[in-house]
């Protein structure tokens, strides 16, 4: 039993660093089809919608749903599955209200970077972790004791995290090296690397990306109350593209009113970026409800910090970012 548990443990483990991972290639994808021109509206309504038809088929075949016709007095048309509950009104009311959440989120998140950049972003998601403690400590999921060296822990982290989010967004200080021309192209190839955020851009870069990450700290508790009613990763992944999907299409439709070039995709950058967020954040918001259902939200938002190192990785590589102590 130990055993099953540690393998389910590292698998957990495994599959986060590689969400991860790929979140933060998404973002520096993103950057670089942002600077061709790409509406970060349209783009969440195409990516998103994409990841709605990859995962309309899994509830159906992980958990065999199936549809019941009923006409005692009417015709009624009902979608059970064998093996979890009843889809009761308040767990659709608050996966409809996770959508939705998802979608402010991810636009604060993308006007964020376009302000600033995928590094930034990755520094900005120390917040999460901090935030995600900060509410489960208000809705009773997490207790701090002075004596417990683990509740200390989770104290200093907390400060230390906001603590080197404000020093990424207000503080400039020295480079650490710089980098000149991208040494990898992505299949179109970029134009020059485009000149670093003014000092106010990455300000208010840094802000949309922090009100981001504490609605994603929100997102991770409400994630956690869905899968403890409705255990289902692939239902709950599926209705957040769609919520998502849908409302940004509402956003842009007001948005983009006075843009309808924004929805045609202009150059293979943009279309590569659609479909691999698409198939990538399907994929990760399936693997980040299967780790809240067996370990927490904390858990998993302790795995956000991973993505620094990779962002400056990926942003000297594909963008030509230099690296400075701060912003």
């Amino acid at each position: 039993m130990a055993g099953r548990l540690c393998q389910r443990d590292g698998g957990i483990m495994a599959a986060m660093v590689a969400v991860v991972v790929s979140d933060v290639g998404m973002n520096t994808l993103f950057k670089a089809a942002s600077s061709k021109g790409m509406s970060s509206y349209v783009f969440l309504v195409y990516s998103y919608g994409i990841g709605a038809l990859l995962l309309l088929p899994s509830p159906f075949l992980t958990h065999r749903f199936f549809f019941i016709l009923q006409f005692p007095k009417s015709v009624k048309l009902i979608l059970r599955s064998r093996s979890l509950p009843p889809l009761k009104f308040s767990v659709l009311c608050k996966m409809g209200l996770l959508g939705l959440l998802g979608c402010v989120y991810l636009m604060l998140g993308y006007t964020g970077i376009k302000y600033s950049s995928p590094t930034l972003a990755s520094a900005m998601s120390n917040l999460t972790p901090a935030f995600t403690f900060l509410f489960a400590l208000l809705f009773g999921m997490e207790k701090v004791s002075i004596k417990n060296n683990s509740s200390l822990a989770k104290v200093v982290g907390t400060i230390v995290s906001i603590a080197g989010a404000l020093v990424a967004t207000l503080y400039h200080g020295p480079i650490i090296f710089a980098a000149s021309q991208p040494s990898v192209y992505i299949p179109q190839p970029l134009s020059p690397p485009p000149s670093s955020p003014s000092n106010s851009n990455w300000v208010i870069g840094g802000g949309f990306l922090a009100l981001e990450y504490t609605l994603i700290a929100v997102s991770y508790i409400i994630q956690t109350h869905i899968m403890r009613e409705y255990p289902s990763e692939f239902a709950l992944a599926l209705s957040h593209n769609v919520c998502v999907s849908i409302s940004c299409a509402f956003v842009s439709i007001f948005a983009e009113e006075n843009n309808p070039s924004a929805w045609i995709m202009r150059s293979k950058i943009m279309l590569i970026c659609i479909v691999a967020t698409g198939m990538v954040n399907s994929t990760g918001y399936v693997v980040e409800s299967w780790t809240v259902r067996h370990k927490g939200p904390l858990f998993l938002a302790m795995f956000r910090p991973l993505s620094i190192l990779t962002a400056v990785v990926l942003g000297a590589i594909f963008l030509g970012d230099s690296l400075y102590l701060g912003r």
